[in-house]
């Protein structure tokens, strides 16, 4: 039964008694007393007087005694409170037991005991960063300055404390091996110019395949190659080197542009040209063929009836011919001069209509221009006989 229940017998552990007052005066325990109860009752199971008796010589075994029996006490508290940690999320930590791993442990509240036990905490999501800058030689014997950083963390915690006994200095110099091995194989401009990226790429493949043989545990997330530049004593006769190259690119591209250009230009005139052609061919067979077959059905017709098919071809010779001049010239008979028609003065008040409005003659116009084609000729053949009358 605890001391401060209902029926207990109200035994004060810190030695403050019994409370007659009911407890209303009753105050905080007094630490002194209750460090001097203490050391008195450690002292008398060590077989140590109490701090109070006469005797000197007990008095000094006893305060050795509690001197003693304290630093114990502040030792076991040391020991429990360096015992005690935290892992946080980010976080992992190996334990090795007489030096042999047992587990790693996750994040939480955790203990082990040392030195049975040792510890070893690392940050494995934290991704960290080793910057690199030196001169090295490439393929075709150029020296390039080239600065990179490589970004890094911990994905295997174990391996990274038990198998190599300084894993970031083996970062450094496999990556200095990885870089000198792709620069060493490439050309200068490649370094200089468009091949960074690819040189990045190249140098992550193989620093991760160092690190996978070594077994540091390290996982690389990426490689950027900052800058590629030669040494200061060459930098003007490389620029000027990097300025051809990319005159000369400039200029193969506006080649290839106007290529691009030209040709589908040139492809699709001669796919035109091919096409009309057909065409054309097509065009002139089938009139040959037209024409062909209208002198067969002709020649048909004209052994049919050949005075009436001579005579309308005589006629339609004829409209073909006048249908293409503006001169008519006609030949009276019984005069001795032939009769002019100008057939553009006649027609020229229907060719000097407003644009716009359609230049065709109507059956209208052709009767009217009929008309006074007959007025004409009327009166010049009565001119005609007149004047045989007066010479008769």
């Amino acid at each position: 039964m605890a001391w401060n229940e209902p029926g207990g017998n109200s035994q004060d552990p810190w030695g403050s008694g019994n409370n007659k007052g009911g407890g209303k005066n009753q105050g905080p325990p007094d630490l002194d007393d209750a460090f001097r109860k203490l050391q008195d009752k450690l002292n008398s199971m060590f077989g140590g007087g109490k701090s109070g008796g006469s005797s000197g010589g007990n008095n000094d075994s006893g305060s050795f005694s509690g001197m003693f029996i304290g630093i114990i006490v502040l030792a076991i508290v040391a020991y429990l409170w360096n015992a005690v940690y935290t892992v946080d999320e980010k976080e992992r930590a190996v334990i090795l037991r007489f030096g042999v791993y047992t587990e790693t442990v996750g994040p939480g509240l955790h203990m082990y005991f040392p030195p049975i036990e040792s510890k070893y905490q690392e940050k494995v999501t934290e991704l960290r960063t080793y910057n690199l800058r030196q001169q090295m030689l490439t393929e075709d014997e150029n020296i390039v300055e080239v600065s990179m950083s490589v970004q890094y963390n911990i994905d295997d915690v174990q391996k990274y404390v038990l198998n190599v006994a300084k894993p970031l200095m083996s970062l450094e110099q496999a990556t200095q091996s990885a870089l000198r091995h792709v620069v060493g194989s490439s050309e200068m401009y490649q370094v200089l110019t468009q091949g960074r990226e690819v040189m990045g790429q190249e140098v992550r493949k193989r620093l991760q395949d160092y690190q996978d043989n070594y077994g540091t545990g390290l996982r690389i997330g990426k490689v950027n190659i900052e800058s590629a530049q030669p040494p200061k004593e060459v930098q003007a006769a490389f620029d000027d080197v990097i300025r051809a190259r990319e005159d000369e690119q400039r200029a193969k591209n506006k080649a290839e542009a106007y290529a691009n250009k030209v040709i589908p230009e040139a492809r699709g005139k001669a796919q035109r040209t091919i096409e009309e052609a057909n065409a054309y061919r097509d065009e002139t067979v089938a009139r040959a063929e037209g024409e062909a077959e209208r002198f067969t059905k002709l020649l048909t017709e004209y052994h049919r009836a050949p005075d009436v098919t001579r005579e309308r071809l005589y006629i339609d010779t004829v409209q073909t011919v006048l249908s293409n001049t503006s001169k008519v010239l006609v030949d009276v008979k019984g005069g001795n001069n032939m009769m002019y028609l100008p057939l553009d003065r006649l027609t020229q008040g229907k060719s000097s209509m407003p644009s716009g409005q359609s230049t065709d003659l109507s059956s209208q116009d052709l009767s009217d221009i009929s008309n006074r084609v007959a007025e004409e000729l009327n009166k010049r053949v009565n001119s005609a006989r007149s004047s045989g009358r007066v010479g008769r």
